[in-house]
């Protein structure tokens, strides 16, 4: 417990309005909420002590919130134990946890096999910003295992992959690829955003990291941007290290509203994937529409697979080709009322989106076709509202 500061004897108006308010506690009582530890900077009354956490930074205390914080460390924890993680690191956003997990395995030299389904962040990551460090990326369809075998050399490191792709709701075979990574000496680091831990344990799986983006279904209420990396001690202890350098800290604020969101996260995952199977139903049914991409449907490719590692729903995410293309997408997004035309996912909220026109503009158009990103398709994140409006809602809108 650190020490009170006193003020005998008394001390001007101003040194009091500075210092008045320190050295509060809880005595017995412990709050029920973690308590956001709002401070950037931390004092010391014991020198050494002073001097052996500097010296440390990740370990016997708090010295500088870039660091570490008590708040952000609260949600580390969280994030590790419901993951079956040893340890877990927090970052400023999912793209911010991506770099961080890429770069720890891959260096200068180095090569990565990954998804060429991925969200256009992380695409744009491997196709244009690691290049330039000299890490190299070559794109393969996840879900063909003998194309992924073929693309390893002898200097990649990484197998990257999102547990279902974003947007074409392609399932990954995890347990494959990790084996195919382990027989070439590589790493697997899943982004298992559209999954989290209540639906899906990617290390049980052989990953070797899990990431996520906590601004999604962690939080959940659309109102944080965070980032979180799961895996072994060691490996998490190595990410830490760099990111004290990089600086791409979670502030304590987003740490509590994710912790806030991590409470119901069971509740709102249940009704969240009632919802999406609903609705994905009603579209499979709808005429007008070409196709319905969500692994809850028995026409799914990896429908089977989805359900062996998804027991308990198939998530909030799903999406669907409008007849008519861009044209009529554009239309729909212009109509839906319950369903609000926005970017981002996971929170409370339905949203849509134009994958060609919003999130996956950093590729080209020959690139988003070998996604399978059609003109016409639009991406949904399926919230938590009756699913009798949210029906009505897209039938409407449909026209």
């Amino acid at each position: 417990m650190a020490k009170r500061r006193t003020t005998n004897p008394p001390m001007g108006f101003t040194t009091r309005a500075v210092h008045a308010a320190e050295g509060v506690d809880p005595m017995r009582q412990r709050p029920l909420s973690a308590p956001i530890y709002q401070a950037a900077t931390f004092a010391f009354d014991d020198i050494d002590d002073f001097a052996a956490v500097a010296q440390s930074k990740l370990t016997g205390g708090y010295l500088y919130s870039r660091w570490a914080n008590p708040t952000t460390d609260a949600l580390a924890r969280a994030v590790a134990s419901l993951e079956g993680a040893e340890a877990a690191a927090c970052f400023a956003s999912g793209m911010a946890a991506i770099h961080a997990a890429l770069v720890s395995r891959a260096r200068s030299g180095d090569h990565v096999v990954a998804s060429k389904h991925l969200y256009g962040g992380s695409f744009g990551l491997l196709g244009r910003i690691l290049p330039r460090a000299g890490i190299d990326a070559t794109f393969v369809e996840i879900a063909d295992h003998a194309e992924v075998a073929a693309a390893f050399r002898d200097n990649t490191t990484v197998v990257f992959f999102e547990t279902i792709a974003n947007p074409t709701m392609i399932v990954a075979d995890i347990d494959a690829l990790s084996s195919l990574a382990r027989a070439h000496g590589a790493a697997t680091l899943v982004d298992a955003t559209f999954t989290p831990s209540y639906l899906l344990l990617a290390l049980d799986h052989g990953a070797d990291l899990v990431i996520h983006s906590a601004t999604k279904y962690l939080g959940g209420h659309s109102d944080v941007t965070a980032g979180v990396v799961a895996g072994a001690g060691k490996a998490i202890r190595a990410i830490r290290t760099d990111a004290i350098d990089y600086g791409a800290t979670l502030a304590p604020l987003e740490a509590w509203l994710t912790l806030r969101g991590i409470q119901t996260l069971s509740l709102r995952m249940e009704r969240i994937c009632a919802n999406a199977l609903a609705l994905a139903h009603f579209l499979a049914s709808r005429s007008g529409i070409k196709a319905v991409h969500y692994p809850g449907l028995p026409a799914h490719p990896q429908h089977a697979l989805a359900k062996q590692l998804m027991p308990r729903g198939f998530g909030g995410m799903l999406a669907f080709e409008v007849s008519g293309g861009r044209a009529a997408g554009r239309t729909f997004l212009e109509r839906v009322r319950v369903a609000s035309p926005a970017a981002s996912l996971g929170g409370t909220k339905t949203l849509v989106v134009h994958p060609a026109s919003v999130t996956h503009t950093q590729l080209s158009v020959s690139q988003r076709r070998a996604a399978g990103i059609t003109d016409g398709l639009i991406r949904v994140s399926v919230g938590i509202e009756d699913p009798e409006d949210l029906i009505a809602d897209f039938d409407r809108a449909l026209g």
